[in-house]
């Protein structure tokens, strides 16, 4: 009986060689380190942002096969103008990384219904509406990858976290939904969920809190530190490559066994 080859059989090189790949929210931070990581390891990569100062900045400092466009992801006509432009030059989507997203910390009595909408819009809408975009390139090519950047609160939680979590939580059924749905056209879709991670935005709340509250946080931490966006940027390339040809529908925790703990 003949058998399909893998997608990733005889893999060498490079994980993302000869890529082409979108990241959401890559101005800074997380989206950052899996940008200039995604060059590093043989792509052309877009950065997908709002934030232009920043995201030239990233650009630039990574190198001339990194590009910033300004695009707000919660908005159809700008991901598709965007997307349209990335297929213009480069001729296909390979990857998409949809990493942007905000804190959210209303009260579930209080919140107004614009405000969760606006919240939802940013941290689970933007996610389908970007897949959306590049899903076409992608089943014209033969296949793809889709990593989306969760979070543990999106299984586990604390108070004070609405309705973050919530976004996070069906950002995971996104994840199993379009591994499912287009996994027979090549399309792999997975999502990688970070824990305590020294982003800037972390950096100045740890800075807020103290070194004592940094110090009990660091220590529920089996690897007693908390990551750095470079810890969890090669670990999105790995997913999003054709090594892992046969991983879809997956949650990859990346925590430093954070969650591992009981309290």
């Amino acid at each position: 009986m003949n058998q399909v080859e893998p997608v990733g059989a005889g893999v060498s090189g490079r994980l993302w060689e000869d890529k082409v790949a979108i990241v959401t929210g890559g101005s800074q931070g997380i989206g950052a380190a899996i940008a200039e990581q995604g060059v590093a390891d043989g792509a052309r990569v877009w950065i997908f942002d709002i934030a232009d100062h920043e995201g030239q900045q990233t650009a630039e400092r990574i190198g001339d096969h990194c590009h910033f466009l300004h695009v707000d992801v919660t908005d159809e006509q700008s991901i598709a103008d965007a997307v349209a432009e990335v297929v213009g030059d480069a001729g296909r989507v390979d990857i998409l990384v949809n990493n942007a997203s905000g804190d959210g910390d209303d009260d579930a009595l209080t919140m107004t219904v614009a405000s969760w909408d606006s919240h939802m819009r940013l941290n689970l809408t933007s996610a389908w509406l970007m897949a959306r975009a590049v899903l076409p390139s992608m089943i014209e090519t033969g296949g793809g990858s889709i990593v989306n950047i969760g979070s543990l609160h999106s299984r586990m939680t604390a108070e004070g976290a609405f309705p973050y979590a919530a976004g996070k939580a069906g950002l995971g059924g996104l994840t199993r939904t379009l591994a499912l749905d287009y996994g027979p056209q090549g399309v792999r879709v997975n999502m990688v969920c970070p824990g305590w991670t020294r982003s800037e935005r972390i950096e100045a709340h740890f800075a807020e809190i103290g070194d004592e509250a940094v110090a009990a946080i660091v220590a529920t931490h089996a690897l007693r530190r908390v990551a750095t966006p470079q810890d969890i940027a090669p670990v999105v390339s790995f997913i999003a490559s054709d090594h892992a040809s046969f991983i879809t529908a997956a949650t990859l925790d990346v925590d430093g066994g954070l969650s591992a703990r009981f309290a």
